[in-house]
């Protein structure tokens, strides 16, 4: 494997995949918790090969699967549920419900355009009981307020610009891989 960091970021990913039963999928996101990115791989003959590199926002609480901690949970996860297709950029969502857009008041929402609401793949460390990300509602979602992206600012989930959600909203299916590592 490359001795890209973003690269090397699916190593860990793949292993978790054979260690929970996980088969691959054709896109594979990457959030690196240190450095604010989050990076797209396409599966290729041999192995997978990066698409693009987004800035992002994780928790301004730091790292962590347990419930209640608004921090941003690791391990191997998969897009469980996308909501928002078809509505406009700036919409705003609250509790995945359509609640206004940025343009009618609502410029620094939290939660807008769209949402990929992440389920942990990995037993007892991010899914089930106190640590169970899709329970936790860990999201990867666009944000009102874009000049935060690059450096943590959320409450646990994944923020990305407007300009980098849309398509991957549009090109990710239910069941992509999503690695959260550090």
């Amino acid at each position: 494997m490359s001795t890209c960091p973003a690269k090397r970021a699916l190593a860990p990913a793949l292993r978790a995949c054979a260690g929970c039963g996980a088969r691959p999928t054709r896109f594979f996101l990457a959030v690196n918790i240190a450095r604010q990115t989050t990076s797209l791989f396409q599966r290729q003959t041999r192995g997978y090969a990066l698409r693009k590199t987004f800035r992002c926002s994780t928790s301004k609480f730091g790292i962590g699967e347990k419930a209640g901690s608004n921090m941003t949970p690791r391990g191997l996860h998969r897009v469980a549920r996308k909501i928002g297709g078809g509505w406009p950029i700036g919409t705003v969502f609250k509790s995945r419900q359509v609640t206004g857009f940025t343009w009618q008041g609502q410029p620094f929402a939290p939660i807008t355009h769209r949402i990929l609401w992440l389920e942990g793949l990995e037993p007892d460390f991010n899914r089930g009981g106190q640590v169970d990300s899709f329970q936790r509602y860990i999201y990867i979602h666009g944000t009102g307020d874009e000049t935060t992206l690059g450096r943590p600012d959320s409450h646990g989930c994944v923020h990305l610009s407007a300009a980098d959600l849309l398509p991957l909203y549009d090109l990710l299916p239910e069941g992509t891989l999503v690695w959260i590592g550090v």
